[in-house]
């Protein structure tokens, strides 16, 4: 029987954990397209490894997720966001109408939950989001943020309780951004009315609390090692799932370097999320899923052509070769594309050229008379040879 050698199995596995890590790695290329900056960190004067604290300058972040990519492995490292706050921000309730049970995720603080409005029709849908303050905010700027591949609402409107009145301070406008901006407004009841054309899901809701944050500074950490450079990206326009191997304690204040103010520098490879590949960004994009460069709308509801069903027959224009008759089969039987429920040239000859089957009918006519002919005097003919044969047999026997 063939026997094991255990040490060329452990030698074997030695290799495999070696390149377990390597190989389960995420890099910069899966999210450098993602962030609109970013920091270089180099030369770092430590000689063990150290977590390195680095400051981002104030200015508000939309999302609070990074990138901190090993430029000499190219690989994504474990981070840890800080923020210090001199004053508490406020909290929210949230209702909505039509009702639901997981409005709270919009107010959860994190960008991995979402809550979700459907479209029950083609027609545009309407939502609208109740948020309670816990004491009175002071904001000029709403941050909408959404789910991955998801359109922007169509169009948007703002009202606040102010002293004890109803007031619109934002009137009903298109969407063309996550961040709304309206004049400064101090309430603790607010409410937003969004339209939408396609499945809308909202990440997170949030007012900028301005007569809140006084005094505001964040950094991110990481563990560095000595000889190394590294980039910091920041600033995303969607959720970022950032997969890394095992981190240390970077929590801890102990031993912890911090560096100066390094300037941010644009992100050249940044790409506004397109999932369609259409050229058009997702969250502009009339018809997200499918590739509508044109944008056509021509019932102008908000949502691309391409992405309805005009006849209600089950299949969506793109991909219904009748988009304005139903034809849930999508019969095609001179198979040119067009369904033959509004099909009104067909392309084969026979029904393209109507006269076709009857001059086929005529033809057929004229060879079965022609056969028939052909037959009754081959017949004719066939008796004549018998009758003179047999006359011929008579004269024989006479003679003889």
């Amino acid at each position: 029987m063939f026997k094991v050698n255990k040490k060329i199995l452990l030698w074997l596995f030695g290799i495999f954990m070696a390149l377990a890590p390597v190989v389960n790695a995420a890099t910069s290329s899966d999210v450098d397209d993602a962030f609109r900056q970013y920091k270089d960190i180099k030369n770092l004067d430590i000689v063990v490894p150290t977590v390195v604290e680095v400051p981002i300058e104030y200015f508000y972040l939309e999302r609070t997720e990074f990138a901190v990519v090993d430029q000499t492995s190219d690989i994504l490292l474990p981070y840890y966001y800080k923020k210090n706050i001199v004053t508490t921000e406020a909290s929210y309730s949230v209702t909505t109408l039509p009702a639901s049970s997981r409005a709270y995720r919009m107010t959860d603080k994190t960008s991995k939950t979402y809550t979700e409005f459907e479209l029950d029709s083609n027609d545009q849908g309407t939502v609208i989001i109740n948020l309670k303050s816990s004491i009175p905010v002071t904001s000029s700027a709403l941050v909408t943020l959404l789910a991955t591949n998801v359109a922007l609402p169509t169009s948007v409107e703002i009202s606040a309780t102010v002293d004890g009145k109803i007031k619109k301070i934002l009137a009903k406008s298109d969407m063309r951004q996550q961040t709304i901006r309206f004049p400064e407004t101090t309430a603790q009841n607010w409410k937003i009315v969004f339209t939408y054309a396609q499945p809308l899901r909202i990440n997170e809701i949030r007012l900028i609390q301005e007569n809140l944050n006084k005094n505001n500074d964040q950094y991110v950490r990481f563990l560095a090692q000595p000889n190394r450079s590294y980039r910091v990206y920041f600033d995303p326009d969607r959720y970022v799932a950032i997969n890394t191997g095992e981190s240390g304690n970077l929590r801890s204040d102990e031993d912890v370097l911090t560096i100066s103010t390094v300037p941010s520098i644009a992100n050249p490879l940044y790409v506004q999320a397109d999932v369609d590949n259409d050229g058009i960004p997702d969250i502009l994009d009339n018809c997200v899923s499918v590739p509508n460069r044109d944008q056509k709308d021509i019932n102008e509801n908000g949502r691309g052509d391409t992405c309805e069903d005009f006849d209600k027959d089950g299949v969506m224009n793109d991909k219904d070769n009748c988009p304005n008759d139903p034809n849930r089969t999508q019969r095609d039987t001179d198979r040119d594309k067009i369904g033959d429920a509004c099909d009104i040239e067909e392309s084969r000859l026979t029904e393209k050229y109507k006269w076709i089957p009857w001059l086929g009918i005529v033809f057929a006519l004229i060879v079965i008379v022609v056969l028939f002919i052909v037959t009754a005097r081959s017949k004719e003919h066939t008796e004549e040879i018998e009758e003179e044969e047999i006359q011929d047999d008579q004269e024989d026997k006479q003679i003889e």
